[in-house]
């Protein structure tokens, strides 16, 4: 189904109110406003205003710190006063959990509030009750009493508010009724605003977040659905989009830029928080760097807005992920690799140069392949151009498989390139040990329909499937995806289809609606990935090597969005960092979009006040730990606000609950309360081990 007010082919941003937070204005034509948080004691005013200055002095603009009690709440008094005195003009946001009163009193104070529907009035203990509509009624009415006074408390004060609602931290009152999805995410946001409008106060912004990349997307573009369905064609509220508990270094900086740039790229998101569990003045460099990647250039769409009309497209498009489904493939065989149908996510490597010089390209592949650990680069593409480059291939093949990196081989080859498609067809060419596993032909405007025909009928002489890679704009790739299956001659020949690496994310989505619209949604999908940005900045993998900041984004945002809509059987990647870099971000990004699982995940907190360890600490050593158990999830919180809501999505979970105390979960089950800090990661591997989920780990 398509979502209204998201145009999924050309979206533009969407029409929203300005909320202003301070001087700071949000939504409407304002740019995306690039939002942290402190993790120190708000207790400690010297601290907080240290931190809240260096935020500020990194470009964040708005900075959130937490109230607990209502004495933190009123010591941001103190530290606004502070920061004052430096000229500090940073909005401040408090952050409340569990506290109304802290609420009423951080109003007076802070340029804007954050309340949680999750647990603002109402508790989280994993109850299962049947309501009545009377007596869900009441309790609706029980949460909008103890709501509306901080409605009215920000109304008189000019305050804003952001009403955010986590996936981890859902009422039972809304997991009893809704579940824990998605749409109860959105019901128990609206239930707020309901009391809101009521009072005719509209300074509100939404955020919807969840460690689940999937949730989360989905839940902002329900809600973003659900806003436009109740009052159609006006300017809507304001979102701050975020991937909560995303974790650390690179799967931390996928994850966000997955969940956070697929929103920006749809023109949903007008202010942004990256959640890492470091240092929060790293954040804003990687929020920065998502904006500039991913939605900054959209405009603010006419209420008549339709897209490219020059788009025509008789087939319901994709579904924006609400269902969380992959799109179905036919399967393939590539040279011994299964492709599409239920195999999974394949992962391949192009290398343009191989046959000029296939002895030293090969010995370079194998040494950097070599150093890559739970995850392998699963096939390569290489280009050939002309016969002499042809007969190098048997010669590749032969120097891969004696360094250890036997992997099936396909073939980039010109339409035009006679001496290429007349050499391939005949048998004596390859020995009976090696078969290709696809030709790969680039078809643009200019392709004429005999050219596409002698290829098909070469490579069914060469019993060899094909992949038709589309070069085009927007509005030319359904007559281009017309061309290539019409003059194909037959049906007798496995295809794929791919666009060029410079094709948007959207335009992909015009490609996987248009083989649906020509009777052909089966076909498999091809996604096309460069990853040669300049390594001006990098993360740092967790084998020491330098991924530069752009590549990882880029890719996090283009690839993680199609991913996330269930687009793709298999990424190809071309590129200009180190090849074992380049496969296994790809395998951190078919995580984060929870598209394939090839390694431990670990859903772990930014960290704030009320955290009572060193989260950065405590997570690094536990990984240290468990890294080894792929397929595993792990749960790393600082304190209970999301810590048992998280869990239901983790196996196991390692929550704060008092100085120097540990809670250990198995889900969302309780099953050690108390644990010293200091044997407390100890204790979750015997937990690992009870559970049968322990392997030792191999040795090098």
């Amino acid at each position: 189904m398509i979502l209204r007010g998201i145009d999924p082919f050309s979206p533009a941003r969407r029409r929203t109110r300005v909320v202003s937070v301070g001087d700071v204005k949000i939504g409407g034509q304002n740019p995306i406003r690039i939002q942290s948080m402190t993790n120190t004691d708000t207790m400690d005013t010297a601290g907080t205003v240290e931190q809240v200055t260096k935020l500020a002095e990194a470009g964040c603009e708005i900075v959130r710190v937490t109230a607990p009690s209502i004495r933190d709440a009123e010591n941001l008094r103190g530290i606004r006063e502070q920061l004052v005195k430096l000229g500090i003009d940073v909005p401040l946001v408090a952050d409340i959990h569990f506290t109304p009163n802290a609420a009423m009193i951080a109003a007076d104070i802070v340029e804007k509030v954050r309340i949680n529907p999750g647990n603002y009035a109402d508790k989280k203990k994993f109850e299962v009750r049947e309501y009545d509509e009377s007596q869900y009624g009441e309790e609706v009415e029980r949460v909008a009493d103890r709501f509306r006074p901080l409605v009215l408390r920000c109304q008189t004060n000019g305050t804003a508010m952001r009403i955010g609602t986590n996936h981890g931290s859902l009422s039972d009152r809304i997991m009893n009724r809704f579940g824990d999805t998605a749409l109860g995410m959105v019901e128990s946001a609206l239930e707020f605003l309901d009391v809101c409008e009521a009072e005719s106060y509209f300074d509100v912004v939404f955020s919807m977040k969840a460690s689940n990349t999937q949730v989360a997307i989905t839940a902002y573009r329900l809600l973003a659905e659900r806003l436009e369905a109740r009052k159609p064609g006006e300017d809507s509220y304001p979102f701050h989009v975020g991937v909560t508990e995303a974790g650390a270094a690179e799967d931390g900086r996928i994850k966000s830029a997955i969940g956070i740039g697929s929103l920006l790229e749809d023109g949903l998101g007008d202010t942004i928080r990256v959640s890492l569990t470091e240092d929060p003045v790293r954040e804003v460099p990687v929020a920065r760097g998502i904006t500039e990647r991913a939605g900054r250039d959209l405009i603010v769409s006419s209420p008549t807005s339709s897209g490219d009309a020059s788009i025509e497209i008789d087939a319901t498009p994709i579904d924006l992920g609400l269902e969380q489904t992959r799109r179905s493939s036919v399967a393939m065989n590539w040279a011994g690799l299964d492709v599409g149908g239920e195999a999974p996510i394949r992962v391949e490597l192009e290398i343009a140069d191989a046959l000029a010089r296939p002895a030293e390209v090969a010995a370079r592949i194998a040494t950097e392949l070599s150093a890559l650990h739970d995850v392998e680069c699963e096939s390569l593409l290489i280009g050939c151009s002309g016969s002499e480059e042809f007969s190098r291939i048997v010669e590749f093949h032969r120097e891969l498989e004696s360094l250890g990196q036997g992997l099936p081989i396909s073939l980039r080859i010109d339409l035009a390139d006679d001496e290429v498609l007349d050499g391939a067809t005949q048998p004596v060419v390859l020995p009976i040990e090696m078969s290709l596993g696809r030709w790969v032909g680039r078809i643009d405007a200019s392709t004429k329909g005999s050219d596409i025909l002698r290829f098909a009928e070469a490579a069914r002489k060469a019993r060899v499937s094909i992949e038709w890679e589309l070069s085009g704009q927007n509005h030319e790739i359904p007559g281009l995806v017309r061309a290539a299956l019409s003059n194909m001659g037959g049906d007798s020949l496995d295809c794929a289809v791919s666009l060029v690496p410079s094709a948007s994310l959207h335009a992909v989505r015009i490609l996987a609606a248009t083989l649906a619209d020509q009777q052909a949604s089966t076909l498999p999908i091809v996604l096309r990935q460069r990853m040669d940005a300049p390594p001006t900045s990098a993360s740092v993998d967790s084998a020491g090597t330098s991924i530069p900041d752009a590549a990882l984004i880029d890719a996090s945002v283009r690839l993680g969005s199609l991913l996330c809509d269930g687009i793709g059987d298999v990424v190809s990647v071309h590129s200009g960092i180190d090849v074992a870099v380049a496969v296994d971000l790809t395998y951190r990004i078919l995580q984060g979009a929870r598209q394939r699982t090839t390694r431990t995940e670990y859903i772990s907190c930014p960290s704030c006040g009320r955290t009572l360890f060193d989260l950065e600490e405590t997570t690094a050593k536990i990984q240290a730990r468990t890294d080894h158990l792929p397929g595993l999830k792990i749960a790393v919180m600082g304190c209970i606000v999301n810590g048992p809501g998280e869990m239901a999505d983790a196996d196991f979970g390692y929550v704060g609950s008092g100085v120097g105390q540990i809670t250990l979960y198995v889900g969302k089950e309780v099953v050690a309360r108390a644990v010293p800090e200091i044997e407390a990661t100890d204790r979750l591997v015997e937990l690992i081990r009870d559970n049968g989920r322990w392997v030792d780990e191999p040795e090098d």
